[in-house]
């Protein structure tokens, strides 16, 4: 898959940061921010299958640090948004918004018209920010995510149509 344009490259007086292919060599990095910010985290194998599979994956750095990243799926005619998630100490920043907008970006250059993604009900944060960017409530999945004390907790599908240029 095709990397991110260079244009993406985001300026302004506190930072600079720039897209970057999440690779073997960041899987530490990733999996610590995982693991501070969910009660399930993706496992190190999750990210490698992600990485054998050739799913879309960047990292949002600025020099060295790593502000977030987010793993995407490519389909026919779509884009299933796996993970997107911004370090604790970089969150309310707007990087989770510019990493959407990255995203949306990236499958309109792959000719896809949809983007989809499931977000925990419990997730009101993340909502807000999906129904600022566009997303519509679409479904609901029950019991999709694993939750305390071996429950489960449904999950909101939500997608986005992508305009063309």
């Amino acid at each position: 898959m095709s990397a991110l344009p260079s244009a993406l490259l985001v300026t302004d007086a506190a930072a600079e940061a720039r897209f970057e292919p999440l690779t073997r060599e960041r899987l530490d990095a990733v999996l610590a921010i995982e693991q501070r910010v969910y009660s399930h985290p993706w496992t190190r194998g999750n990210l490698l299958d992600t990485l054998a599979a050739g799913h879309q994956a960047q990292c949002l750095l600025a020099g060295d640090e790593l502000l977030g990243y987010f793993v995407a799926m490519l389909g026919f005619q779509e884009v299933h948004l796996l993970n997107i998630t911004v370090a604790p100490a970089h969150q309310r920043q707007g990087w989770a918004r510019l990493m959407l907008d990255a995203l949306a970006l990236w499958a309109r250059g792959q000719q896809a018209e949809w983007l989809w993604l499931e977000v925990r009900l419990s997730n009101l944060r993340a909502q807000q920010i999906y129904l600022k960017r566009g997303f519509a409530r679409v479904g609901l999945r029950k019991a999709y995510y694993p939750a305390e004390r071996g429950e489960r907790e449904d999950a909101l599908v939500m997608s986005l149509r992508l305009e063309r240029p």
